[in-house]
Protein backbone atom coordinates (compact mmCIF):
# COMPACT_ATOMS: atom_id res chain seq x y z
CA UNK A 1 0.00 0.00 0.00
CA UNK A 2 1.91 3.45 -1.12
CA UNK A 3 1.02 5.99 1.80
CA UNK A 4 1.87 9.52 1.99
CA UNK A 5 3.39 10.97 5.40
CA UNK A 6 3.10 14.64 6.08
CA UNK A 7 6.70 14.93 6.92
CA UNK A 8 6.88 17.51 10.17
CA UNK A 9 10.40 18.89 11.16
CA UNK A 10 11.28 20.52 13.61
CA UNK A 11 9.11 23.45 14.88
CA UNK A 12 9.92 27.02 15.59
CA UNK A 13 7.85 29.88 17.71
CA UNK A 14 6.30 32.37 15.73
CA UNK A 15 4.37 35.11 17.35
CA UNK A 16 4.19 31.96 20.44
CA UNK A 17 2.01 29.99 18.17
CA UNK A 18 3.91 26.62 16.80
CA UNK A 19 4.72 26.28 13.28
CA UNK A 20 4.18 22.95 11.58
CA UNK A 21 5.67 22.62 8.09
CA UNK A 22 4.36 19.98 6.27
CA UNK A 23 3.32 19.49 2.50
CA UNK A 24 1.15 18.44 -0.14
CA UNK A 25 -1.05 14.98 0.15
CA UNK A 26 -0.65 11.92 -1.91
CA UNK A 27 -3.10 8.91 -2.16
CA UNK A 28 -2.90 5.98 0.34
CA UNK A 29 -4.07 3.67 -2.12
CA UNK A 30 -7.80 2.87 -2.83
CA UNK A 31 -9.13 0.74 -0.08
CA UNK A 32 -11.73 -2.32 -0.97
CA UNK A 33 -14.82 0.23 -0.99
CA UNK A 34 -12.62 2.49 -2.92
CA UNK A 35 -11.55 5.39 0.01
CA UNK A 36 -8.53 7.07 -0.09
CA UNK A 37 -6.22 7.97 2.97
CA UNK A 38 -3.88 11.01 3.96
CA UNK A 39 -1.17 9.83 6.53
CA UNK A 40 0.90 11.31 8.87
CA UNK A 41 4.28 10.36 10.67
CA UNK A 42 4.04 12.51 13.51
CA UNK A 43 1.50 13.70 16.49
CA UNK A 44 0.75 16.99 15.58
CA UNK A 45 -0.60 17.75 18.88
CA UNK A 46 3.06 17.36 20.43
CA UNK A 47 4.51 18.62 17.10
CA UNK A 48 2.93 21.76 17.69
CA UNK A 49 3.97 21.57 21.28
CA UNK A 50 7.48 21.16 20.82
CA UNK A 51 7.79 24.53 19.24
CA UNK A 52 7.11 26.01 22.88
CA UNK A 53 10.77 26.05 24.43
CA UNK A 54 12.09 27.49 27.40
CA UNK A 55 15.32 27.51 29.05
CA UNK A 56 17.70 29.22 31.62
CA UNK A 57 22.00 28.98 31.43
CA UNK A 58 23.89 27.49 34.46
CA UNK A 59 25.44 30.82 34.70
CA UNK A 60 22.31 32.23 35.89
CA UNK A 61 22.57 29.43 38.85
CA UNK A 62 22.58 31.34 42.63
CA UNK A 63 25.00 29.33 44.86
CA UNK A 64 24.71 29.39 48.19
CA UNK A 65 27.20 28.20 50.49
CA UNK A 66 26.92 26.34 53.95
CA UNK A 67 27.21 28.69 56.97
CA UNK A 68 30.60 29.39 58.81
CA UNK A 69 31.21 26.90 61.34
CA UNK A 70 31.10 28.78 64.32
CA UNK A 71 27.37 29.22 63.29
CA UNK A 72 26.58 25.50 61.95
CA UNK A 73 25.65 24.00 65.31
CA UNK A 74 25.45 20.04 65.09
CA UNK A 75 26.56 20.52 61.39
CA UNK A 76 28.93 17.86 60.21
CA UNK A 77 31.82 19.03 58.02
CA UNK A 78 32.10 19.69 54.65
CA UNK A 79 32.50 16.38 52.26
CA UNK A 80 36.79 15.90 52.01
CA UNK A 81 36.27 20.02 53.64
CA UNK A 82 35.86 21.50 50.06
CA UNK A 83 32.16 21.85 50.06
CA UNK A 84 32.23 25.57 50.31
CA UNK A 85 34.38 25.77 46.86
CA UNK A 86 32.63 23.18 44.96
CA UNK A 87 31.95 24.18 41.43
CA UNK A 88 28.09 23.31 41.38
CA UNK A 89 25.37 24.65 39.02
CA UNK A 90 22.80 23.77 36.96
CA UNK A 91 21.49 24.81 33.67
CA UNK A 92 17.65 24.30 32.69
CA UNK A 93 15.93 23.59 29.52
CA UNK A 94 12.21 23.06 28.51
CA UNK A 95 9.89 21.56 26.29
CA UNK A 96 6.43 21.32 26.02
CA UNK A 97 4.99 18.25 24.82
CA UNK A 98 1.54 18.56 24.87
CA UNK A 99 -1.03 21.22 25.65
CA UNK A 100 -0.08 20.91 29.49
CA UNK A 101 2.65 19.08 29.50
CA UNK A 102 6.72 19.70 30.48
CA UNK A 103 9.83 18.15 29.68
CA UNK A 104 12.88 19.48 31.92
CA UNK A 105 16.28 18.83 31.45
CA UNK A 106 18.46 19.87 34.25
CA UNK A 107 21.99 20.01 33.06
CA UNK A 108 24.05 19.37 36.18
CA UNK A 109 27.68 20.71 37.09
CA UNK A 110 29.10 19.54 40.29
CA UNK A 111 32.84 18.75 41.21
CA UNK A 112 31.49 16.86 44.88
CA UNK A 113 31.28 13.61 43.01
CA UNK A 114 29.08 12.32 45.32
CA UNK A 115 25.47 12.15 45.78
CA UNK A 116 22.80 15.28 44.99
CA UNK A 117 19.59 15.62 45.72
CA UNK A 118 17.38 17.71 43.05
CA UNK A 119 14.27 19.19 44.25
CA UNK A 120 12.38 20.65 41.60
CA UNK A 121 9.73 23.04 42.18
CA UNK A 122 6.87 22.97 39.16
CA UNK A 123 5.27 26.65 39.90
CA UNK A 124 2.22 25.13 40.98
CA UNK A 125 2.22 23.94 43.78
CA UNK A 126 3.52 20.93 43.83
CA UNK A 127 7.49 19.41 43.81
CA UNK A 128 9.33 16.32 43.03
CA UNK A 129 12.68 15.00 44.64
CA UNK A 130 15.20 12.75 42.43
CA UNK A 131 19.35 12.00 43.71
CA UNK A 132 21.72 11.97 40.83
CA UNK A 133 25.24 10.89 41.44
CA UNK A 134 27.09 13.54 40.35
CA UNK A 135 27.18 15.57 36.82
CA UNK A 136 25.14 14.46 34.07
CA UNK A 137 21.63 15.58 32.25
CA UNK A 138 18.62 14.58 34.27
CA UNK A 139 15.01 14.76 32.40
CA UNK A 140 12.08 15.24 34.39
CA UNK A 141 8.36 15.28 33.08
CA UNK A 142 5.58 16.87 34.66
CA UNK A 143 1.89 17.74 33.67
CA UNK A 144 -0.11 20.58 34.51
CA UNK A 145 -3.44 20.91 35.77
CA UNK A 146 -4.17 23.68 34.00
CA UNK A 147 -3.02 26.32 31.55
CA UNK A 148 -1.11 28.62 32.65
CA UNK A 149 2.42 30.64 33.00
CA UNK A 150 4.66 29.02 35.86
CA UNK A 151 7.91 29.65 37.15
CA UNK A 152 9.95 26.28 37.45
CA UNK A 153 12.57 26.22 40.22
CA UNK A 154 15.16 23.66 40.70
CA UNK A 155 17.82 23.03 43.00
CA UNK A 156 20.65 21.04 43.39
CA UNK A 157 21.93 19.94 47.46
CA UNK A 158 25.34 18.72 47.99
CA UNK A 159 25.87 16.10 49.91
CA UNK A 160 25.50 17.50 53.52
CA UNK A 161 21.40 18.52 52.03
CA UNK A 162 19.88 21.93 53.74
CA UNK A 163 22.80 22.43 55.84
CA UNK A 164 25.73 22.51 52.51
CA UNK A 165 26.04 23.71 49.65
CA UNK A 166 23.61 24.12 46.88
CA UNK A 167 22.57 25.75 43.54
CA UNK A 168 19.28 27.02 42.39
CA UNK A 169 17.89 28.32 38.81
CA UNK A 170 14.68 28.80 37.60
CA UNK A 171 12.90 29.75 34.47
CA UNK A 172 9.49 30.22 32.91
CA UNK A 173 6.90 28.01 31.53
CA UNK A 174 4.15 29.25 29.73
CA UNK A 175 1.58 26.33 28.72
CA UNK A 176 1.26 25.74 24.55
CA UNK A 177 -2.67 25.24 25.31
CA UNK A 178 -4.77 27.57 25.40
CA UNK A 179 -8.41 27.96 26.78
CA UNK A 180 -11.66 29.52 25.34
CA UNK A 181 -13.90 32.44 26.57
CA UNK A 182 -16.98 32.84 24.65
CA UNK A 183 -17.47 36.88 23.60
CA UNK A 184 -21.04 38.36 22.66
CA UNK A 185 -21.08 38.78 19.20
CA UNK A 186 -19.34 41.93 18.21
CA UNK A 187 -18.11 44.34 15.38
CA UNK A 188 -14.53 44.74 15.28
CA UNK A 189 -14.27 45.38 11.71
CA UNK A 190 -16.24 47.21 8.65
CA UNK A 191 -14.39 47.86 6.06
CA UNK A 192 -17.86 49.71 4.53
CA UNK A 193 -18.38 52.37 7.17
CA UNK A 194 -14.58 52.54 8.64
CA UNK A 195 -15.49 50.49 12.01
CA UNK A 196 -12.35 49.18 12.91
CA UNK A 197 -10.22 50.85 10.22
CA UNK A 198 -8.74 53.87 9.16
CA UNK A 199 -11.22 54.88 7.19
CA UNK A 200 -13.85 53.22 4.67
CA UNK A 201 -12.91 52.12 2.20
CA UNK A 202 -12.28 48.96 0.76
CA UNK A 203 -8.60 46.14 1.31
CA UNK A 204 -7.47 46.79 -2.40
CA UNK A 205 -6.20 44.07 -4.81
CA UNK A 206 -3.26 42.56 -3.11
CA UNK A 207 -3.51 44.47 0.30
CA UNK A 208 -4.55 44.24 3.70
CA UNK A 209 -5.91 45.50 6.50
CA UNK A 210 -5.60 44.70 10.66
CA UNK A 211 -7.76 43.96 12.95
CA UNK A 212 -6.95 45.18 16.29
CA UNK A 213 -7.87 42.54 18.67
CA UNK A 214 -5.98 42.31 22.10
CA UNK A 215 -7.94 45.40 24.54
CA UNK A 216 -10.67 45.57 21.99
CA UNK A 217 -14.16 45.20 23.91
CA UNK A 218 -12.80 43.76 26.56
CA UNK A 219 -10.70 41.12 25.22
CA UNK A 220 -7.56 40.72 27.62
CA UNK A 221 -3.71 42.18 26.30
CA UNK A 222 -2.60 38.15 27.09
CA UNK A 223 -5.31 37.08 24.21
CA UNK A 224 -3.53 33.84 22.07
CA UNK A 225 -5.66 33.35 19.60
CA UNK A 226 -9.63 34.46 18.67
CA UNK A 227 -12.60 33.59 16.89
CA UNK A 228 -13.90 35.69 14.00
CA UNK A 229 -16.49 35.21 11.24
CA UNK A 230 -14.95 37.17 8.58
CA UNK A 231 -17.14 38.20 5.90
CA UNK A 232 -16.20 39.82 2.26
CA UNK A 233 -18.72 41.27 0.07
CA UNK A 234 -18.89 44.13 -2.72
CA UNK A 235 -16.32 42.06 -4.64
CA UNK A 236 -15.83 42.15 -8.40
CA UNK A 237 -13.57 39.46 -9.31
CA UNK A 238 -12.52 36.42 -7.58
CA UNK A 239 -9.74 35.85 -5.00
CA UNK A 240 -9.38 34.47 -1.51
CA UNK A 241 -8.71 35.99 2.09
CA UNK A 242 -5.96 35.20 4.54
CA UNK A 243 -6.37 35.70 8.18
CA UNK A 244 -2.88 35.19 9.78
CA UNK A 245 -1.15 36.86 13.18
CA UNK A 246 0.44 40.29 12.28
CA UNK A 247 4.15 40.23 12.65
CA UNK A 248 4.02 36.91 11.58
CA UNK A 249 4.77 35.65 7.61
CA UNK A 250 2.00 35.16 5.56
CA UNK A 251 0.31 32.21 4.76
CA UNK A 252 -0.10 30.45 1.52
CA UNK A 253 -3.29 28.56 2.52
CA UNK A 254 -6.96 30.37 2.47
CA UNK A 255 -9.91 31.30 4.40
CA UNK A 256 -12.55 32.47 2.44
CA UNK A 257 -12.51 32.17 -1.18
CA UNK A 258 -15.20 34.35 -3.33
CA UNK A 259 -16.32 34.95 -6.63
CA UNK A 260 -17.14 38.36 -8.18
CA UNK A 261 -20.07 39.13 -7.17
CA UNK A 262 -20.19 36.89 -3.84
CA UNK A 263 -20.53 37.83 -0.45
CA UNK A 264 -18.97 34.81 1.38
CA UNK A 265 -18.36 34.79 5.45
CA UNK A 266 -16.72 31.87 7.05
CA UNK A 267 -15.10 31.39 10.53
CA UNK A 268 -11.55 31.43 11.42
CA UNK A 269 -9.90 30.74 14.85
CA UNK A 270 -6.64 33.03 13.98
CA UNK A 271 -3.66 33.38 16.61
CA UNK A 272 -3.33 37.02 17.38
CA UNK A 273 0.48 39.16 16.99
CA UNK A 274 2.78 39.65 20.11
CA UNK A 275 0.96 43.64 19.49
CA UNK A 276 -2.31 42.75 19.53
CA UNK A 277 -3.60 42.21 15.98
CA UNK A 278 -4.90 39.94 13.13
CA UNK A 279 -4.17 40.65 9.86
CA UNK A 280 -6.70 40.12 6.96
CA UNK A 281 -5.29 39.84 3.51
CA UNK A 282 -7.19 40.11 0.13
CA UNK A 283 -5.21 38.08 -2.81
CA UNK A 284 -7.85 38.99 -5.25
CA UNK A 285 -7.19 41.48 -8.75
CA UNK A 286 -9.84 43.65 -7.30
CA UNK A 287 -10.60 45.70 -3.71
CA UNK A 288 -13.42 44.12 -1.83
CA UNK A 289 -15.16 44.91 1.41
CA UNK A 290 -14.53 42.95 4.83
CA UNK A 291 -16.37 42.51 8.08
CA UNK A 292 -15.31 40.61 11.07
CA UNK A 293 -17.26 39.41 14.00
CA UNK A 294 -15.34 38.08 17.45
CA UNK A 295 -17.35 35.51 19.19
CA UNK A 296 -14.74 34.40 21.75
CA UNK A 297 -11.09 34.12 22.24
CA UNK A 298 -8.59 31.69 23.59
CA UNK A 299 -6.15 32.55 26.31
CA UNK A 300 -3.50 30.46 28.36
CA UNK A 301 -5.53 31.19 31.34
CA UNK A 302 -8.27 29.10 33.01
CA UNK A 303 -11.88 28.90 31.04
CA UNK A 304 -13.48 26.51 28.98
CA UNK A 305 -11.69 23.42 27.40
CA UNK A 306 -13.53 21.81 24.19
CA UNK A 307 -14.95 18.69 23.84
CA UNK A 308 -15.71 17.32 20.57
CA UNK A 309 -18.69 15.69 19.48
CA UNK A 310 -20.07 13.24 16.63
CA UNK A 311 -21.88 15.74 14.23
CA UNK A 312 -25.85 15.83 15.61
CA UNK A 313 -28.59 17.32 14.13
CA UNK A 314 -30.77 19.53 16.58
CA UNK A 315 -32.42 21.93 14.35
CA UNK A 316 -34.42 21.13 10.70
CA UNK A 317 -36.73 23.26 9.99
CA UNK A 318 -37.96 21.23 6.94
CA UNK A 319 -39.14 18.61 9.19
CA UNK A 320 -39.57 20.71 12.67
CA UNK A 321 -36.84 19.45 14.64
CA UNK A 322 -35.66 21.42 17.15
CA UNK A 323 -38.20 24.01 16.21
CA UNK A 324 -41.34 24.66 14.34
CA UNK A 325 -41.83 22.97 11.10
CA UNK A 326 -41.40 25.69 7.68
CA UNK A 327 -39.31 28.22 6.76
CA UNK A 328 -38.25 30.74 9.16
CA UNK A 329 -39.89 34.12 8.28
CA UNK A 330 -37.69 37.11 7.83
CA UNK A 331 -37.20 39.92 10.67
CA UNK A 332 -38.00 36.64 12.66
CA UNK A 333 -35.93 34.28 15.09
CA UNK A 334 -36.26 31.10 17.05
CA UNK A 335 -34.56 29.40 20.28
CA UNK A 336 -32.94 26.30 20.30
CA UNK A 337 -32.18 24.52 23.72
CA UNK A 338 -28.28 23.34 23.39
CA UNK A 339 -27.05 23.10 27.35
CA UNK A 340 -28.36 19.50 29.37
CA UNK A 341 -29.72 18.38 26.72
CA UNK A 342 -28.57 15.74 24.01
CA UNK A 343 -24.61 15.17 25.70
CA UNK A 344 -24.29 18.44 26.08
CA UNK A 345 -23.78 19.41 29.54
CA UNK A 346 -26.00 21.91 31.50
CA UNK A 347 -22.83 24.15 32.69
CA UNK A 348 -21.24 24.28 28.67
CA UNK A 349 -20.67 28.40 28.21
CA UNK A 350 -20.24 27.85 24.06
CA UNK A 351 -21.44 25.46 21.66
CA UNK A 352 -19.73 24.70 18.55
CA UNK A 353 -21.98 24.46 15.70
CA UNK A 354 -22.32 23.97 11.60
CA UNK A 355 -25.27 26.04 10.75
CA UNK A 356 -27.22 26.00 6.94
CA UNK A 357 -29.67 28.52 5.24
CA UNK A 358 -31.79 26.65 2.21
CA UNK A 359 -34.25 27.50 -0.18
CA UNK A 360 -34.04 30.99 0.71
CA UNK A 361 -36.84 33.47 -1.34
CA UNK A 362 -34.17 36.35 -1.30
CA UNK A 363 -30.91 37.44 -0.25
CA UNK A 364 -30.13 38.10 3.58
CA UNK A 365 -28.39 36.94 6.60
CA UNK A 366 -28.49 34.82 9.80
CA UNK A 367 -27.26 35.26 13.47
CA UNK A 368 -26.65 33.36 16.47
CA UNK A 369 -26.51 34.46 19.38
CA UNK A 370 -26.71 33.91 23.10
CA UNK A 371 -30.80 34.01 24.69
CA UNK A 372 -31.13 36.84 27.01
CA UNK A 373 -30.03 39.71 25.09
CA UNK A 374 -30.76 41.32 21.71
CA UNK A 375 -29.89 40.29 18.30
CA UNK A 376 -26.54 42.03 18.15
CA UNK A 377 -25.52 43.90 14.95
CA UNK A 378 -23.60 40.68 13.05
CA UNK A 379 -24.08 38.41 10.66
CA UNK A 380 -22.71 34.62 10.71
CA UNK A 381 -24.34 33.00 7.52
CA UNK A 382 -24.67 35.74 4.22
CA UNK A 383 -26.98 34.01 1.54
CA UNK A 384 -28.31 35.13 -2.26
CA UNK A 385 -31.50 34.21 -3.45
CA UNK A 386 -32.33 29.77 -3.49
CA UNK A 387 -29.09 29.60 -2.14
CA UNK A 388 -27.92 26.71 0.21
CA UNK A 389 -24.93 27.76 1.90
CA UNK A 390 -23.78 26.53 5.84
CA UNK A 391 -20.89 28.27 8.06
CA UNK A 392 -19.16 27.20 11.28
CA UNK A 393 -20.47 28.89 14.37
CA UNK A 394 -18.96 29.15 17.98
CA UNK A 395 -21.27 31.26 20.07
CA UNK A 396 -21.94 31.95 23.87
CA UNK A 397 -24.80 29.95 25.55
CA UNK A 398 -27.30 32.09 27.17
CA UNK A 399 -28.13 31.50 30.99
CA UNK A 400 -31.25 29.12 30.63
CA UNK A 401 -29.07 26.79 28.12
CA UNK A 402 -30.02 28.57 24.70
CA UNK A 403 -29.16 30.24 21.65
CA UNK A 404 -31.41 31.84 18.97
CA UNK A 405 -30.82 31.88 15.58
CA UNK A 406 -32.65 34.89 13.40
CA UNK A 407 -33.47 35.53 9.83
CA UNK A 408 -32.23 39.22 9.26
CA UNK A 409 -33.34 39.07 5.43
CA UNK A 410 -37.14 39.96 4.29
CA UNK A 411 -38.25 36.26 3.23
CA UNK A 412 -38.43 33.29 4.76
CA UNK A 413 -35.72 30.57 4.51
CA UNK A 414 -34.79 27.12 5.99
CA UNK A 415 -32.13 26.61 8.38
CA UNK A 416 -30.45 23.46 9.99
CA UNK A 417 -28.44 23.69 13.12
CA UNK A 418 -25.48 20.51 13.36
CA UNK A 419 -23.68 20.50 16.54
CA UNK A 420 -20.07 19.14 16.94
CA UNK A 421 -18.86 20.21 19.87
CA UNK A 422 -18.94 22.41 23.29
CA UNK A 423 -16.79 24.71 25.85
CA UNK A 424 -16.82 23.98 29.32
CA UNK A 425 -15.16 24.48 32.44
CA UNK A 426 -14.85 20.79 32.95
CA UNK A 427 -13.50 20.13 29.47
CA UNK A 428 -10.28 18.56 28.98
CA UNK A 429 -8.80 19.90 25.53
CA UNK A 430 -6.87 22.92 25.05
CA UNK A 431 -6.37 24.60 21.93
CA UNK A 432 -2.77 24.79 20.18
CA UNK A 433 -2.88 27.02 16.97
CA UNK A 434 -0.01 26.17 14.13
CA UNK A 435 0.64 28.03 11.51
CA UNK A 436 -1.32 27.03 8.81
CA UNK A 437 -0.74 24.05 6.48
CA UNK A 438 -1.86 22.54 3.61
CA UNK A 439 -3.01 18.91 4.12
CA UNK A 440 -4.35 17.96 0.86
CA UNK A 441 -5.05 19.39 -2.54
CA UNK A 442 -6.66 16.74 -4.93
CA UNK A 443 -5.89 18.84 -7.76
CA UNK A 444 -2.02 18.50 -7.45
CA UNK A 445 -1.28 15.21 -9.11
CA UNK A 446 2.43 14.70 -8.39
CA UNK A 447 1.34 14.66 -5.19
CA UNK A 448 -2.39 13.33 -5.23
CA UNK A 449 -2.35 11.03 -8.01
CA UNK A 450 -6.07 9.59 -7.04
CA UNK A 451 -8.08 12.43 -9.00
CA UNK A 452 -10.98 14.47 -7.66
CA UNK A 453 -12.94 12.64 -4.84
CA UNK A 454 -16.10 10.77 -6.81
CA UNK A 455 -19.39 10.59 -6.29
CA UNK A 456 -20.60 9.07 -3.30
CA UNK A 457 -17.28 8.54 -2.06
CA UNK A 458 -15.07 9.67 0.71
CA UNK A 459 -11.13 10.33 2.02
CA UNK A 460 -9.69 9.78 5.31
CA UNK A 461 -7.15 11.73 6.75
CA UNK A 462 -5.24 10.56 9.89
CA UNK A 463 -3.96 13.56 12.03
CA UNK A 464 -1.46 11.81 14.35
CA UNK A 465 -0.37 8.52 15.84
CA UNK A 466 -2.53 5.83 17.82
CA UNK A 467 -3.35 6.70 21.09
CA UNK A 468 -2.50 10.23 20.71
CA UNK A 469 -3.59 12.99 23.48
CA UNK A 470 -5.57 15.10 20.31
CA UNK A 471 -9.39 14.94 20.40
CA UNK A 472 -9.71 17.43 17.64
CA UNK A 473 -8.51 19.11 14.03
CA UNK A 474 -9.71 22.87 13.41
CA UNK A 475 -9.54 22.65 9.53
CA UNK A 476 -10.43 24.99 6.76
CA UNK A 477 -12.25 22.29 3.66
CA UNK A 478 -12.58 23.82 0.07
CA UNK A 479 -14.49 22.19 -2.13
CA UNK A 480 -13.79 23.74 -5.68
CA UNK A 481 -14.56 21.66 -9.36
CA UNK A 482 -17.62 20.92 -8.94
CA UNK A 483 -19.63 19.77 -11.27
CA UNK A 484 -23.37 19.79 -9.71
CA UNK A 485 -24.97 20.10 -6.61
CA UNK A 486 -23.69 18.71 -2.93
CA UNK A 487 -22.42 18.97 0.02
CA UNK A 488 -19.39 17.77 2.01
CA UNK A 489 -19.82 15.58 5.46
CA UNK A 490 -16.84 15.11 7.94
CA UNK A 491 -16.73 13.03 10.66
CA UNK A 492 -14.66 10.72 12.74
CA UNK A 493 -13.60 6.98 11.18
CA UNK A 494 -14.62 4.38 13.22
CA UNK A 495 -11.43 2.30 11.92
CA UNK A 496 -7.98 2.05 13.47
CA UNK A 497 -5.57 2.67 10.39
CA UNK A 498 -3.79 -0.60 10.53
CA UNK A 499 -7.47 -1.76 9.45
CA UNK A 500 -7.28 0.19 6.15
CA UNK A 501 -3.79 -1.03 5.74
CA UNK A 502 -4.59 -4.70 5.80
CA UNK A 503 -7.84 -3.92 4.04
CA UNK A 504 -10.11 -5.33 6.88
CA UNK A 505 -11.76 -2.03 8.02
CA UNK A 506 -15.39 -1.61 7.80
CA UNK A 507 -17.09 1.27 5.41
CA UNK A 508 -18.00 3.99 7.21
CA UNK A 509 -21.80 5.66 6.82
CA UNK A 510 -21.55 9.62 6.60
CA UNK A 511 -23.80 10.73 9.67
CA UNK A 512 -26.80 12.75 8.66
CA UNK A 513 -25.33 16.42 8.84
CA UNK A 514 -23.51 18.59 6.50
CA UNK A 515 -20.30 20.82 7.03
CA UNK A 516 -20.53 22.73 3.96
CA UNK A 517 -23.35 23.20 0.40
CA UNK A 518 -22.59 24.10 -2.82
CA UNK A 519 -23.49 24.09 -6.49
CA UNK A 520 -22.26 24.07 -9.47
CA UNK A 521 -19.53 25.61 -9.99
CA UNK A 522 -18.98 27.13 -6.92
CA UNK A 523 -15.61 27.08 -4.61
CA UNK A 524 -16.77 27.13 -1.13
CA UNK A 525 -14.84 27.27 1.95
CA UNK A 526 -15.92 26.08 5.30
CA UNK A 527 -13.94 26.02 8.62
CA UNK A 528 -14.84 22.64 10.68
CA UNK A 529 -13.49 21.61 14.37
CA UNK A 530 -12.97 17.95 13.16
CA UNK A 531 -13.58 15.50 15.83
CA UNK A 532 -10.73 12.46 15.87
CA UNK A 533 -12.89 9.54 17.50
CA UNK A 534 -11.05 6.70 19.15
CA UNK A 535 -8.79 6.51 15.68
CA UNK A 536 -7.17 9.83 15.21
CA UNK A 537 -9.32 9.28 11.63
CA UNK A 538 -11.46 11.45 9.82
CA UNK A 539 -13.26 10.99 6.86
CA UNK A 540 -14.50 13.71 4.28
CA UNK A 541 -17.72 12.24 2.28
CA UNK A 542 -19.10 13.79 -0.83
CA UNK A 543 -22.55 13.67 -0.84
CA UNK A 544 -23.23 14.94 -4.00
CA UNK A 545 -24.05 12.99 -7.89
CA UNK A 546 -20.62 14.46 -9.06
CA UNK A 547 -16.43 14.69 -8.26
CA UNK A 548 -15.18 17.41 -6.84
CA UNK A 549 -11.99 18.51 -5.70
CA UNK A 550 -11.32 18.90 -1.88
CA UNK A 551 -8.57 20.89 0.04
CA UNK A 552 -7.62 20.70 3.72
CA UNK A 553 -5.71 23.24 5.45
CA UNK A 554 -4.66 22.75 9.07
CA UNK A 555 -5.17 25.20 12.08
CA UNK A 556 -5.08 23.91 14.77
CA UNK A 557 -5.31 20.65 17.47
CA UNK A 558 -7.02 20.16 20.68
CA UNK A 559 -5.11 18.10 23.21
CA UNK A 560 -6.21 17.41 25.96
CA UNK A 561 -2.90 16.38 27.87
Amino acid sequence: MRSRRLVVSAAVIAAGVGFVPGGMARAAGPSADGAHGVTSSKDLARTAANAFTFGSPADRSVRKAPPAAGNRAAAAPPASGAAADADLKVGLSGTATSARMIDLKSEITSSLGTQLTVVTDWGDGTSSSEVTGGSGTMTSHHLYAEVGSYTVRVTVYGPDGAAGVSATNEMPFITPGSEFTPHSPTRLLDTRDGTGAVQAAQVPAWGETRVKVAGNHGIPADVAAVVLNVTVTNTRAAGHVRAYADGTERPTTSNVNYAAGDSVPNLVIVPVGKNGYVNLYNSGEQGVDLIADVTGYFTRSSASGYTPTDPTRFVDTREGLGTSRGPVPGQSQFGVQIAGTRGIPAGAKAVALNVTVTGPRAAGHLTVFPSGQAAPNTSNVNFGGGQTIANAVIVPVGADGRINVRNGGWDPADVIVDVVGYYSPDGVSAYIPVRPVRDLDTRNASQWPSGPLKAGRYIYSTFGEENSTATAMVLNTTVTNTGGAGHLTVAPDPNALWQYENRTHTPPVAPNSSTLNWTAGKTVPNLVQASLGVNGIVDFFNRSGNSIDLVIDVFGVYDKR
